[in-house]
């Protein structure tokens, strides 16, 4: 295992979006709008800050919207330039990845987090990459991934974004065993996915950021279904520790919001509408008729 330059990132967007149905019934969980851009943009952007090279999709069925928003759209262009929209032109072209700098592969069926990341193993190759959920939106001054890409610079080995919750709460993640704890920075000897919560080893729990080892994939190949009958991530996460990885939670600074959750997707909305150059004021005096 060396320390190389993190320059891949892996975005698992097959899933089905059930927590916010009927919204996603026909639509990509993925290009749910946070105030006027889907949430994959906003972590594609985030990728793109912390020094990543190549982007990785790893698609389901339905997500053929997700793919042409990568994409040039010439009529659209057209358009706007014989409308002398040159702003709004220059605004759409802006943050499209160039050529070959993208790619998509496909997860059949609905196996879990793990299966997805393993289904991108022949794009990723023998590097360490990055893992971006894209539920989870983190608005981070510099970006989060930014962050954990300056961590891992100085720890090698495996980085996670991780928060703290309620105990109450600790079965809906993966959580850490913790050896050493630093502030920012907290050093691991274990992650165990979604357990009860009298049993688990601590409230320090894993969201949607990772810098992974390659090594991951042997592991994921042989993975057996875990909780919730699926593959998980984390129970590969678990072998490279035991392989003596180094293993690392990491604080970051700023805010998550839970996008995959109704009331999180509306606090996202709101939270950045009221952050927004041209609309905040205005939707700051409209809330206060909400009060």
């Amino acid at each position: 295992m060396a320390n190389f330059t993190v320059r891949k990132a892996v975005f698992p967007v097959a899933g089905l979006g059930t927590r916010i149905l009927p919204a996603t019934k026909a639509m990509a969980k993925e290009m749910l709008p946070v105030v006027d851009k889907p949430l994959i943009q906003y972590a594609f952007e985030e990728a793109k800050a912390a020094g990543i090279e190549q982007f990785y999709f790893v698609t389901g069925r339905g997500k053929t919207a997700l793919e042409d928003h990568f994409d040039v759209a010439y009529e659209l262009e057209a358009t706007l330039r014989e409308r002398g929209k040159t702003e709004q032109l220059a605004e759409l072209q802006a943050w499209l990845p160039a050529a070959g700098e993208i790619a998509f592969t496909r997860q059949q069926r609905p196996l879990g987090l793990g299966h997805a990341v393993w289904c991108a193993r022949h794009l990723v190759g023998d590097e360490p990459f990055a893992v971006i959920l894209v539920d989870d939106l983190m608005v981070c001054d510099p970006p989060c991934l930014k962050q954990m890409v300056d961590a891992y610079a100085a720890t090698g080995g495996n980085i996670v974004t991780v928060v703290e919750v309620p105990r109450e709460h600790t079965g809906r993640y993966g959580v850490l065993d913790i050896v050493e704890d630093k502030g920012r920075l907290v050093r691991a000897k274990g992650v165990v996915e979604k357990p009860d919560p009298a049993e688990a080893p601590s409230t320090l729990t894993i969201i949607g950021r990772y810098i992974i080892q390659p090594e991951i994939f042997d592991h994921l190949e042989k993975t057996k279904p875990g909780a919730g009958n699926e593959i998980q991530l984390t129970d590969g996460l678990a072998a490279l520790i035991a392989d003596g990885q180094p293993f690392h939670g990491f604080r970051a600074a700023g805010r998550r919001f839970d996008c995959g959750d109704k009331l999180g997707y509306l606090e996202a909305n709101v939270a950045l509408g009221l952050d927004h150059p041209e609309i905040g004021p205005a939707l700051r005096q409209i809330l206060k008729n909400y009060r």
